[in-house]
């Protein structure tokens, strides 16, 4: 009984979570939207810009938090919620405390972080990626260099 009290708290954990972030998302893409250059300087154009592209990317990333919030949610209706998609053991309450819309146990998740999570024939050892066909490292004096 006891899990299931704490799914139930990590159940009303997880719809706030949604309900703030569809909020945040919300003020997000309406200040994106309503953001108008005031027509100054370079600097001034160059600062909303950044600010632009800083909040583009926090909203990305709410987005996709939300999506997980959302699937973590479908899987409680479903009831397959806390059981790792990698073992199919049950996930630590502890754990779904700490990150509600976890799906792998720590074990899996560890797995899937040292082989990369796009595991396959895509990945690539980028160390050895080289400028030339020789294999020694080229040693360039500053001093030599034209201005």
């Amino acid at each position: 009984m006891a899990r299931n009290d704490a799914l139930l708290r990590i159940h009303k954990k997880l719809l706030d979570r949604r309900a703030e972030l569809c909020r945040r998302l919300g003020m997000a893409l309406d200040d994106l939207a309503q953001h108008h250059s005031t027509g100054g300087d370079t600097a001034d154009a160059a600062f909303d810009a950044a600010s632009e592209a800083l909040a583009s990317s926090l909203a990305e990333l709410e987005a996709r938090e939300l999506l997980q919030v959302e699937r973590a949610l479908a899987k409680l209706k479903n009831g397959t919620y806390g059981r790792c998609e990698g073992c199919g053991c049950k996930i630590p309450i502890a754990r779904l405390n700490a990150l509600p819309y976890c799906t792998h146990c720590i074990k899996c998740q560890r797995q899937l972080e040292e082989e990369g999570e796009d595991a396959g024939p895509q990945r690539y050892d980028w160390s050895r990626v080289r400028d030339s066909n020789t294999t020694e490292d080229i040693h360039v004096n500053l001093s030599e260099l034209d201005s």
